[in-house]
């Protein structure tokens, strides 16, 4: 017989949720649950305190507890996981945050606890704790499917062992993982929210908020103009990926503005698979894959332009103008017209060239004045023609 001791109350996220010490006969996987024998002097010390109503002579009893049974690591364990309830109870969120560690020192693969800490944390506004509390716990998930079969049971009776594991996690699972992507993408500093990104992806590598976190990490690595980190994550994406736009346009980005031998060419190449991952010419296609596909023949026409390739830029342009016309971000479509205009130029076909700037200086922003430079000069250049 064992004897199973629930818990109080916790609050998760504004609910109510109750955690229990689950009775099993042997740990699975990396999964624990703390046990307590029915019967023995921990069991009805325990059945004494649990009897207790003053909420601060409970505390010195499991204080006691602890140190009456320190030899046995589960009772150790769960006495200090309920002195750091307690103190989470009284406000004391830092103790709390104390002993539930040296919770976690004797039980450190119980979801249970792990939960409890990231609650605790997520109570302090520490997310860095919260973020590294929750990768823990999303290492137990994760290991859940990845166990191995015990010896003489049978395929039909390990994967419904899994399963049942699995399912009894879930909940927990869910709520580190959800609860760590909301304070990544609460964190404003970029190198705490990079540090933060790197514990998620070590717990929650399958993670089904994965394209969000590359998105965030991307953009992270590039407000720190950490360059070489960036690209080797947008590489990391799409090993996994493949039609991950944003690591796509980021890297065709990257590429543009790169000095480098062969730049020019991964910027076509990245930029030449934005435009079939985004099928802009599909009858379902939305804002934000037209303007993914306007982006990047933008991208394109502008490579061709460094390199005094006119002709190829023009028909980039111009399918970039024809995607980028009346989305938000106008300032992609003046970049579009003000290149297609200079291209136009470029080969002496000055009407075109009148006809796509008069479009662009209509658009405030940075490339208004040059878009009016350049028709001016276009306009001088027609009237001496005549």
């Amino acid at each position: 017989m064992r004897r199973c001791s629930s818990l109080p109350l916790i609050v998760l996220s504004s609910i109510f949720i109750p955690i229990f010490i689950f009775c099993t006969l042997q740990l699975q996987a990396q999964v624990e649950n703390i046990v307590i024998a029915a019967g023995t002097p921990e069991d009805h010390d325990l059945q004494s305190i649990t009897a207790e109503q003053d909420a601060q002579k409970k505390l010195t009893m499991y204080q006691d507890f602890v140190q009456k049974y320190a030899a046995n690591p589960a009772a150790v364990a769960y006495g200090n996981w309920q002195i750091s309830q307690a103190y989470q109870a009284a406000g004391d969120l830092q103790k709390a945050l104390d002993f539930g560690d040296k919770a976690m020192v004797g039980a450190p693969h119980d979801l249970d606890i792990i939960v409890s800490q990231a609650n605790i944390s997520q109570q302090a506004k520490n997310n860095s704790k919260l973020v590294g509390y929750a990768s823990k716990g999303g290492e137990v998930c994760t290991s859940i499917g990845k166990q191995a079969k015990p010896e003489g049971m049978s395929d039909e009776d390990f994967g419904r062992k899994v399963k049942d594991e699995q399912s009894s996690a879930e909940g927990s699972c869910n709520y580190l993982e959800t609860s760590a992507l909301n304070a990544i993408s609460g964190e404003t500093d970029p190198q705490a929210r990079m540090t933060d990104i790197e514990k998620f992806t070590t717990g929650f590598p399958d993670s089904k908020y994965g394209e969000t976190v590359s998105n965030l990490a991307l953009e992270s690595l590039s407000q720190l103009k950490d360059n070489a980190r960036m690209v080797a994550f947008g590489e990391k994406i799409l090993a996994a990926n493949p039609n991950s736009l944003t690591a796509l346009l980021l890297l065709a980005n990257f590429y543009s503005e790169d000095k480098a031998p062969g730049s020019a060419a991964k910027t076509i190449s990245y930029s030449q698979r934005v435009i079939e991952v985004a099928k802009a010419d599909a009858p379902d296609a939305d804002k934000a894959h037209k303007l993914s596909a306007g982006a990047a023949h933008s991208t394109i026409g502008w490579a061709y332009l460094k390199q005094d390739k006119s002709a190829a830029a023009i028909p980039e342009l111009k399918a970039a103008s024809a995607l980028l016309k009346g989305q938000d971000d106008q300032q992609q479509y003046a970049r579009a017209l003000y290149g297609l205009g200079f291209a136009y130029g470029k080969l002496n076909k000055l009407t075109e060239a009148r006809e796509v700037l008069s479009e662009a200086v209509k658009i405030p922003g940075p490339l208004q004045a040059m878009s009016q430079d350049l028709l001016t000069k276009v306009n001088a250049a027609r009237a001496k023609g005549k």
